[in-house]
């Protein structure tokens, strides 16, 4: 595999909007040829006999069945709330709308 040149990279950073010197230049494409080996090594070794998978095992979800109980009315809710407002509890403000960002 041959390795990538210095005006590829600098094509690549004008693309990225990246500023790089000379000697990253340099450095980045040696970089980037390892990473190119590397993709081509694992392109070697998948086959068309191995299906794609996201975990070694396989996963199985475990659902229970949704049945309905009975909750909390609004009045039961609200009973301990030191002051509810229609229906809602009532909480102090936090932020004013002055904030700065």
């Amino acid at each position: 595999m041959a390795a990538i040149s210095r005006e590829e990279v600098a094509h690549l950073a004008r693309l990225s909007r990246l500023a790089v010197t000379e000697e990253e230049l340099d450095m980045f494409a040696g970089q980037l040829d390892v990473i190119l080996q590397a993709v081509a090594q694992v392109g070697e070794v998948a086959a068309a006999d191995i299906p794609p998978t996201s975990h070694s095992v396989p996963l199985t979800n475990i659902f229970r069945e949704d049945v309905v109980t009975p909750c909390l009315t609004p009045e039961d809710a609200l009973a301990g709330a030191p002051d509810p407002e229609d229906q809602r509890f009532r909480v102090p403000r936090n932020l004013s709308e002055d904030v700065a960002s």
